[in-house]
């Protein structure tokens, strides 16, 4: 197969053979992959390939009643995490990963360390989620002095820093805001120590909780988080100002939010209103 057979065959996925984009990408890689490390024939620059389009889904969004009752169908930790991902607008993974060194409560701020396209970015901190945030931080020390005393009060560093710093995987700052409840034998290291709360029981909890609210909507952990940045555009707030809160990198995906605010048919009044 040379490089016309290569275009036709990844023009044909993306008109007629039905695929994402995505496979079409993993497509075009798999092909350049056995074609230079197996075959060792290095291909000229594969172009003019049509691309199949990625779709645009205009995301789910509940009301500020519909989270409220989502939430009271909630309690314990799980409800402070879900609580977060919309009051702050975090993502699923950002919010069980926190450690105790990003939360800012004199500025109101939570730091995301290495978010989505390893950047930092700074969110606000729900004045309400505060005290909350206080009695599990006090909870989650006793359990880490508990943990140090039997020898597993360690947690993973990222980036080798637990090699530059050795001691830093016991210091408290580093701990996750939400541990996991039983300590875990780390499949990279062998050691026992703590991880953090699992993803997974988290977002069945939310759709358990939406179930048991009567809200008919698909709507996920995700939805929380389209459910802030929608909010605050009701509220007034600029695009600019959620984009960050967020850590979009481009504005045009922030701005899908704003065809949620448009209420079908971009925001025209039926005749049936007159």
């Amino acid at each position: 197969m040379g490089v016309d057979e290569i275009r036709q065959y990844l023009s044909h996925l993306a008109t007629e053979g039905n695929v994402a984009a995505s496979t079409q990408n993993v497509a075009l890689a798999a092909l350049l992959f056995l074609y230079r490390e197996v075959l060792l024939i290095d291909l000229p620059l594969v172009e003019g390939v049509e691309r199949a389009k990625r779709p645009r889904h205009i995301p789910v969004v509940l009301t500020s009643e519909e989270v409220k009752r989502v939430l009271a169908h909630m309690s314990g930790t799980h409800r402070l995490m879900a609580s977060l991902l919309y009051g702050a607008g975090l993502r699923l993974m950002e919010c069980v990963r926190l450690r105790v060194k990003d939360l800012d409560f004199d500025y109101r701020q939570i730091i995301v360390r290495d978010g989505k396209g390893e950047k930092d970015r700074r969110t606000l901190l729900p004045q309400p989620l505060a005290e909350s945030l206080r009695h599990q931080l006090a909870r989650i020390k006793l359990q880490h002095e508990e943990d140090v005393r039997l020898g597993c009060g360690g947690v993973y560093l990222p980036f080798a820093l637990e090699r530059k710093y050795p001691k830093a995987a016991s210091e408290w700052v580093w701990q996750y805001v939400f541990p996991a409840a039983k300590l875990s034998v780390d499949p990279r290291t062998g050691a026992r120590r703590r991880h953090h709360a699992s993803e997974d029981r988290l977002q069945k909890a939310v759709k358990r909780a939406v179930r048991d609210a009567g809200v008919e909507k698909r709507a996920s952990c995700h939805t929380l988080r389209h459910s802030f940045a929608t909010h605050l555009l009701e509220d007034g707030y600029d695009i600019r100002t959620i984009q960050e809160l967020l850590g979009h990198a481009d504005i045009s995906t922030t701005m899908i939010y704003t065809h949620v605010l448009n209420r079908g048919g971009r925001g025209v009044r039926s005749p049936l209103e007159k």
